[in-house]
């Protein structure tokens, strides 16, 4: 049997997560929206370090994540949107859930590792990449996936989907798949824009740990001890691929750095425009001066790839980061002044 959801539109965009939630938004709630907007309503900004300092045997010393794991079913709850995610234990069982929801005519949100992805020829493990299942044919064992590269369908083998959302590493998405419970959109765009940017206020100026990644420090807490962790990685033997995972990590890979500060710029200023109370007229200028950081971090630590064992391209990113924080406490102590 073959199911293709044909009036799905693809929206390819800056980040995979807030790619495919404009999509949806507009598929099931009517609702368009540039993608900055998305990923600002989802509140998506943040910062999560990780540091595997102590861990001999990890592929890289220390990472930092710049968007919050929540992402997408906060976009739902700012926006008052009925839109829920969930894990599977059996992957099997996890293939006939979705596949159900393509022959019931819903485009799916799927989360997994785009490494296993045959679509995509990416060398490195990379969790919770952000898809949506459009169709399958049994046949063929072939999966039809809108993904945020093109705005045509990408054809991947069942078995690579499969592997993908319950990929074998200790940070395997366990086969996540998000639904639209209800397609009323409950709240304006004003509402949403303010619940969203308190929210994300509140989590960059809050000292805290991950509840689902023990260790890991979130907000600006994190930033500031990534940057403080940098310069040490010269001495470690896992140096080279320390900094060949993070400085795409940064850029490239979608997932953080300047991309995510330049997407937040964006809502911001699209915030503005819809009430000037909302956000500082400082506040985007600000956010790109951080995403500017960011970049020239993740352009450092490319060069401590080359000589791993040179601290001076670590200090100098470091440097780099610790600015970005500074402009960030700043950003975001203007803007929970501003919402209250």
């Amino acid at each position: 049997m073959r199911k293709i959801i044909e009036d799905y539109r693809i929206r390819p965009g800056e980040h995979c997560g807030s790619a495919s939630m404009r999509g949806l938004l507009a598929f099931y709630c009517d609702l368009e929206l540039p993608e900055d907007a998305v990923f600002g309503l989802g509140a998506g900004l943040g910062s999560g370090f990780i540091d595997q300092r102590e861990n001999p045997g990890a592929d890289y010393a220390v990472a930092v994540f710049g968007r919050t794991a929540t992402f997408e079913a906060d976009l739902g709850r700012h926006l008052g949107i009925d839109y829920r995610e969930q894990t599977e234990d059996d992957d099997d069982h996890a293939w006939d859930v979705v596949r159900d929801e393509i022959l019931a005519g819903r485009p799916t949100m799927l989360a997994g590792d785009i490494f296993y992805l045959d679509y995509r020829d990416y060398k490195v493990n990379f969790p919770s990449h952000r898809f949506v299942l459009m169709g399958f044919d049994d046949e063929r064992e072939e999966v039809y996936i809108g993904d945020r590269i093109r705005d045509e369908f990408e054809t991947c083998s069942l078995a690579a989907v499969k592997i993908s959302r319950n990929a074998p590493t200790p940070m395997s998405d366990q086969n996540r798949w998000g639904r639209f419970h209800d397609t009323v959109v409950g709240n304006d765009l004003r509402t949403a824009a303010e619940s969203a940017i308190r929210a994300c206020a509140a989590a960059m100026l809050g000292e805290s740990e991950s509840t689902s990644f023990p260790g890991t420090r979130l907000g600006i807490d994190g930033t500031r001890a990534y940057g403080e962790a940098l310069p040490s990685v010269a001495s470690l033997p896992n140096a080279e691929s320390t900094a060949s995972f993070n400085a795409p990590l940064l850029e490239k890979f979608g997932n953080g750095g300047g991309n995510f500060r330049r997407l937040y710029a964006g809502f911001l200023a699209w915030a503005r425009e819809l009430d000037e109370k909302l956000v500082p007229a400082s506040a985007p200028g600000l956010c790109l001066s951080a995403a500017d950081e960011w970049t020239a971090a993740s352009t450092d630590i490319l060069r401590a790839r080359d000589t791993p064992a040179d601290p001076g391209p670590w200090q100098d990113a470091a440097g780099h980061i610790a600015r970005a924080a500074e402009i960030e406490e700043t950003l975001f102590t203007r803007l929970a002044e501003a919402v209250g």
